[in-house]
C-alpha cells in the first residue's frame, strides 16, 4: 500500500488528488513546513531520514531509494508519473507519445518555472540570495515573473482548451489547480484569469479533488 507524506496546501496537493483519483487504498501522513506545529516538520530529523531533501512531496511503496528510506520516491512530477503510469485504468496520462510529452511539458514548467522560479522567488528568496536586505527585490522580482506565467497559462486555456493536454485529462491538471490556489495566497485575485479560474471549477467539481482538499482541510479560495 502506498503512503503519502503531504503538508496541507503544498505541491503534494497534486499526488494526492492522483491518489484519490487511481482510487487504490493508501495512507497519508503529515509533514508540516510550519516548524512550530507539533509533530514531523520538514526540519525534523525523522523526516530527513525518509526525505534528506527536506521537504514534500514523498511516496512510500516505490522500489529503490533517492539517498533517504528504502522504498520512497521523492520529487512531485516523479510521483505524479509513477502513479499514472502504475494505474493505466485511471487514465491520468495520454497513451500517445505526443499526449504524453505534452502533459510532461506542463509539469516541467509548473515545478520548474513557474514554482521552482517565480513562486520559491517570493516565498524562499534564501534560496536565491545570502543576504536578506536582498530578499524585497528577489520577491518582486519573483511577483512581476509569476505575472507573465498567470498571463500564459490563462492565454492557453482562453484557446477553449477543456484540460492541460485538450482532450484528456491528467497528472498535470492537479499541478496547474495547486499553483492557481497558491495565487490567491500570494494576494492575487484569480477570477482576472476568467479561463484559468474555469479550469479550476472544472477540477473542483471532480470528487477526487473534493475530496483530497477535504482531507487537507483546504479551500481553492
Amino acid at each position: 500500500m502506498y503512503k503519502l507524506y503531504y503538508s496541507p496546501g503544498a505541491c503534494s496537493l497534486a499526488p494526492h488528488i492522483a491518489l484519490e483519483e487511481i482510487g487504490a487504498p493508501y495512507a497519508r501522513e503529515v509533514v508540516w513546513t510550519d516548524t512550530s506545529k507539533p509533530g514531523m516538520t520538514v526540519a525534523s530529523p525523522q523526516w530527513k531520514a525518509i526525505n534528506p531533501k527536506g521537504y514534500v512531496p514523498a511516496l512510500a511503496g516505490v522500489a529503490g531509494s533517492s539517498g533517504g528510506a528504502d522504498g520512497v520516491l521523492t520529487e512531485a512530477n516523479a510521483i505524479l508519473l509513477f502513479l499514472a503510469r502504475s494505474h493505466p485504468e485511471a487514465r491520468l496520462l495520454p497513451s500517445d507519445p505526443a499526449g504524453e510529452a505534452r502533459c510532461l511539458e506542463w509539469l516541467g514548467y509548473i515545478s520548474g518555472s513557474v514554482h521552482g522560479g517565480a513562486i520559491a522567488a517570493i516565498w524562499r528568496a534564501g534560496r536565491f540570495v545570502a543576504d536578506e536586505k536582498d530578499f524585497p527585490s528577489v520577491e518582486a522580482h519573483g511577483r512581476t515573473n509569476l505575472l507573465k506565467h498567470f498571463a500564459y497559462i490563462e492565454r492557453l486555456f482562453a484557446q477553449g482548451r477543456d484540460w492541460a493536454v485538450p482532450g484528456h485529462y491528467s497528472v498535470a491538471d492537479s499541478y496547474i489547480l495547486a499553483i492557481y490556489r497558491w495565487g490567491g495566497r500570494l494576494g492575487y485575485d484569480m477570477t482576472q484569469y476568467p479561463a484559468w479560474t474555469r479550469h479550476a471549477e472544472a477540477m473542483m467539481a471532480r470528487p477526487a479533488v473534493f475530496r483530497a482538499f477535504q482531507t487537507e482541510g483546504i479551500t481553492l479560495r
